[in-house]
């Protein structure tokens, strides 16, 4: 991916070395599939939603004053995540514009360890993660260690993709797509409340293809290699590969993110269109 010479963002909050203690809270009993959960024995239900957005009940505050350091961080897989996330302001901020409406950019939070943010506490091991309530995105970036050694899914492209995703629930926040999500999740049964966190989750991994065909189609990011570098990654964390490699079976009733082949096939139906509209997953639902 050609990236170096890319704006770098500056709505980053580099909280790494502050960590925040705390419990991690969640409302209305629903459950949020963490894909590094099933590799670490943990119940997905009890924590966060890798590649997902956070529940926005049962708000707590950051600390007072904050704990991010000022400017912007210096180290090498920081200055690329400033780099996509400035991509991803450029692109959808045009999509924005083209409908008459204004993109507000999100603030994209690096931590390690563990993390406060509106929607309650959270440790590394939830992975990436989007809280509506104060509009930012979570990541701690020891998990592109995890995606390129436990998932298979190395390359510089593929970690853009997690960025891209998590973005992409941002624009769902913004549209109102989320919220509309949740509020229906809370009236229907367990099953049914699975399968609209799979929407709005491949709605996010369309999203994220959109922006590469956007990204690419204005300031030729992509090199040879990289989408097959993102599909990897989409593949890799479908609820049917991890629940393959964690439990030794598939239970599609319980999927919360969406298969291998579901995931892969709206990420390159958004890169293909470079259109939103074309990432409708809710016809028909």
């Amino acid at each position: 991916m050609r990236w170096r010479t890319g704006r770098r963002s500056s709505n980053v909050e580099d909280y790494r070395g502050r960590g925040v203690g705390g419990g991690l809270k969640f409302g209305g009993g629903a459950i949020i599939a963490m894909v590094i959960a099933y590799f670490l024995g943990v119940d997905p239900r009890l924590i966060m939603g890798l590649f997902g957005s956070a529940q926005q009940t049962q708000v707590e505050p950051p600390p007072p004053g904050g704990v991010q350091e000022t400017g912007l961080p210096t180290d090498e897989l920081a200055q690329f995540v400033a780099v996509v996330l400035a991509d991803t302001e450029d692109t959808w901020t045009e999509i924005f514009s083209s409908a008459g409406q204004q993109y507000v950019p999100p603030r994209l939070v690096l931590f390690e360890g563990q993390v406060q943010s509106a929607c309650g506490v959270a440790g590394a091991s939830a992975g990436p993660f989007y809280c509506p309530a104060d509009q930012k995105a979570y990541i701690d970036l020891a998990f592109y260690d995890e995606l390129r050694r436990r998932f298979q899914a190395p390359g510089d492209f593929a970690q853009a993709y997690v960025v891209a995703h998590e973005i992409g629930h941002h624009v769902q926040n913004l549209l109102g797509t989320a919220g509309q999500v949740h509020e229906r999740r809370q009236r229907v049964g367990e099953r049914e409340a699975n399968q609209l966190s799979v929407h709005l989750e491949l709605q996010a991994d369309c999203y994220a293809g959109v922006w590469a065909n956007r990204a690419n189609r204005a300031r030729q990011i992509i090199e040879q290699g990289d989408v097959e570098e993102a599909l990897t990654a989409a593949a890799a964390v479908g609820d049917d590969t991890i629940q393959k490699r964690s439990q030794g079976q598939v239970v599609p009733e319980s999927f919360t993110h969406g298969s291998a082949q579901q995931r892969m096939q709206w990420f390159q139906r958004g890169l293909k269109s470079g259109s939103p509209d074309q990432c409708n997953t809710f016809a028909g639902v």
